[in-house]
């Protein structure tokens, strides 16, 4: 798998708020499926984490939103990640307009590794780590 994962989308009309534009929470939304999307890709889907009694919360979300986006466009959500910390990774996102190549957000995702049953953090294992492939800074879009 490519180590930076493309999930696409049309924007839908459900998503524009009273200013005529995507609302600000459908991003989190659009990271949060693509990060399940990669995650599935590389052999980990959301049943795996419930097999192995783990999963991920959010710590941190940064976005910086460069341009609006609107009904029937359509968008990719470009993800990757940054870093495997002893229970934290750093996931970042570019949300781009292909039509026009208009970086619409930059973001990041600070996730912490966790135990489901009592929600402590967790070590992450090794067999997580190896199945995503870090990109340098260097590297991102």
């Amino acid at each position: 798998m490519p180590a930076i994962f493309q999930y696409e989308h049309t924007v839908t009309d459900d998503e524009i708020d009273d200013q005529g534009h995507v609302n600000n929470l459908e991003y989190l939304k659009w990271m949060q499926s693509a990060a399940v999307a990669h995650s599935t890709a590389q052999g980990w889907p959301p049943q795996r984490y419930v097999e192995t009694d783990s999963g991920w919360v959010v710590r941190l979300h940064t976005i910086e939103y460069q341009q609006a986006a609107y009904a029937n466009q359509q968008i990719v959500v470009k993800t990757w990640v940054s870093n495997f910390r002893k229970i934290l990774s750093l996931r970042k996102y570019q949300i781009v307009r292909p039509h026009d190549n208009s970086v619409l957000a930059v973001a990041a995702t600070n996730w912490a590794y966790m135990g489901r049953k009592h929600y402590v953090p967790r070590r992450i294992p090794p067999e997580l780590i190896e199945s995503f492939e870090i990109v340098a800074e260097e590297n991102e879009p």
